[in-house]
């Protein structure tokens, strides 16, 4: 997905069928908060510095620490999430713990709302936002999506995986959307500070008089997606994965349904201050590392979402 308002779709049909494979997790429930707090779990590493191939990469202040601290909105069921015993799960942990062994450090994870974790990099908060966050050209250049201004100087991505934007109406219920010009006269949950927000945001601009696209966005996903099973919104939009998790999981698979294509689908990047060229460098190491070795793969097919993989590491991708 990209922060563009033109809409492209995809081999959505194709992608459908691929993540049908979310099953393997269909147990876990959708769980997180969207509060400031530390999350006490890290990505397990069992190599040390000495031993890890590529520590010697890393900034000398990170390996003397020995961690690497993560910004990230855990509650994005399956990239992040908590399982039923608090422990934090999904995608990008266990892709940080393959990382960590290629660098000899732990990757700690550090719970927070999604539009504040770049004001976190810069803030010197956290070393990183792993996040599902979409890599577009306005956030490296520190732009505003909405009003084209710049309110920051950007970040680095290094980019570990490719998803869509869906829509998702309740199940058996969607109101007659098929298209982001079907949502013209209805209202929409989103995250805030997401390409679904500003999706919906561009499409409430084309729509007629009379006919005007309420938005309501709220702190995290699952915020929105109680809203929508409510009744309190007609429609909901979030990442394709996440999405396709939710419909897949929540009542049972009796919750949700997704309507139409997915559109934008663009890479995910970790987030990385514009001045931490070495850390960028370190971790798009790693990623190829990972990739190369099996890893990377294993992780994704895990989660069902192989149809979203990368080759390669990538920096600054986005367009």
């Amino acid at each position: 997905m990209t922060a563009r308002s033109t809409l492209r779709t995809t081999a959505a049909h194709h992608r459908l069928a691929a993540v049908g494979a979310i099953a393997v997790a269909g147990t876990l429930l959708l769980a997180g908060c969207g509060d400031q707090t530390k999350d006490k779990d890290s990505s397990d590493s069992s190599a040390s510095a000495s031993s890890a191939p590529l520590a010697d990469k890393l900034p000398q202040a990170i390996r003397d620490k020995g961690v690497v601290k993560v910004g990230s909105d855990i509650a994005y069921a399956p990239v992040e999430f908590k399982d039923d015993s608090g422990k934090t799960v999904g995608i990008d942990p266990d892709l940080a713990d393959a990382m960590g062994k290629q660098l000899g450090v732990k990757f700690e994870f550090e719970n927070g709302t999604f539009d504040t974790l770049i004001t976190g990099l810069r803030s010197k908060r956290y070393d990183i936002a792993m996040s599902a966050m979409t890599d577009t050209k306005d956030r490296q250049d520190g732009v505003d999506s909405e009003t084209g201004k710049k309110v920051g100087e950007g970040v680095d991505f290094v980019d570990y995986f490719t998803a869509g934007v869906s829509i998702y109406t309740k199940k058996g219920d969607d109101q007659g959307i098929k298209t982001w010009a079907d949502l013209c006269g209805k209202k929409i949950a989103v995250q805030r500070g997401t390409v679904s927000e500003d999706l919906a945001k561009a499409e409430a601009k084309k729509c007629p008089s009379g006919k005007k696209l309420a938005i309501e966005p709220f702190d995290n996903d699952q915020q929105a997606q109680t809203r929508v099973r409510s009744g309190g919104a007609q429609a909901g939009s979030s990442d394709f994965p996440v999405t396709a998790y939710a419909v897949k999981t929540s009542g049972g698979g009796k919750d949700f349904e997704i309507v139409g294509e997915q559109v934008e689908a663009a890479p995910y990047g970790i987030a990385v201050a514009k001045d931490s060229t070495q850390l960028r460098d370190a971790l798009q190491a790693a990623l190829d590392a990972i990739i190369k070795n099996g890893e990377y793969d294993k992780i994704i097919k895990k989660w069902g979402v192989a149809d979203g993989a990368v080759t390669a590491a990538a920096v600054n991708g986005g367009k």
